[in-house]
């Protein structure tokens, strides 16, 4: 798993793309320096907002070195639109794609392993995340000790008792972490699942008339 700073130093410039969250936050990464980054950001939904930003930006998509993008937890009409868009991209010039999760960004910004970093995941369960550990879905009724969860993020449960919203603000929390390995090459740029969908499968019938 590479850092931020080894993917620019290999592929620069970088588009980075996050649409987990409420807002789309996009940045262009001309050159190796994390610091030299612009960043646009769109409240429209995530299919205007993606490519309103890239041109608010002036990013020349031909010439992107490789693509980075929030694969989740967050937004799956966001993250989605996002992998439709990179991978579109790439169909006009290959370009390798890295993902990395919102809530390991929020957990190791806090540096504190014994903080639980949850997003809604339906249903009265939720994503949770510390360091050191995997991104695991939970119920309510097993989340336990300190929690917090991202600004901005949408939620259809009502948040457990205590926690703190903390900010998502990528242009700050992506520099900050430049040298830690949160990245992963996506060969198939798609929404993050903790497991594969499983399908019912059926055999068809003809329709007929019931018998007397």
């Amino acid at each position: 798993m590479p850092s931020l700073r080894q993917l620019l130093d290999a592929h620069h410039p970088l588009l980075v793309i996050d649409a987990a969250s409420s807002h789309t936050q996009i940045g262009w990464f001309p050159s190796s320096d994390p610091g030299a980054a612009r960043w646009a950001l769109s409240d429209d939904e995530s299919g205007i907002g993606v490519f309103r930003c890239v041109a608010d930006l002036g990013a020349d998509l031909s010439a992107v070195g490789a693509f980075v993008f929030c694969d989740g937890p967050g937004s799956i009409l966001g993250i989605r639109t996002t992998a439709v868009a990179i991978r579109t991209w790439n169909v006009l010039a290959r370009r390798p794609v890295f993902s990395y999760r919102s809530l390991a960004l929020v957990a190791h910004a806090l540096g504190r392993a014994e903080v639980g970093v949850i997003a809604d995941a339906r249903r009265e369960t939720w994503h949770h995340y510390r360091i050191g550990g995997t991104c695991v879905r939970l119920p309510t009724a097993e989340l336990a000790g300190e929690l917090v969860t991202p600004a901005n993020f949408r939620h259809w449960s009502q948040l457990p008792a205590g926690v703190r919203s903390v900010p998502y603000t990528i242009a700050e929390l992506l520099p900050m972490l430049a040298d830690l390995d949160l990245f992963h090459i996506n060969e198939s740029p798609d929404a993050f699942l903790h497991e594969d969908p499983t399908y019912v499968t059926w055999t068809p019938q003809v329709h007929r008339a019931p018998s007397r």
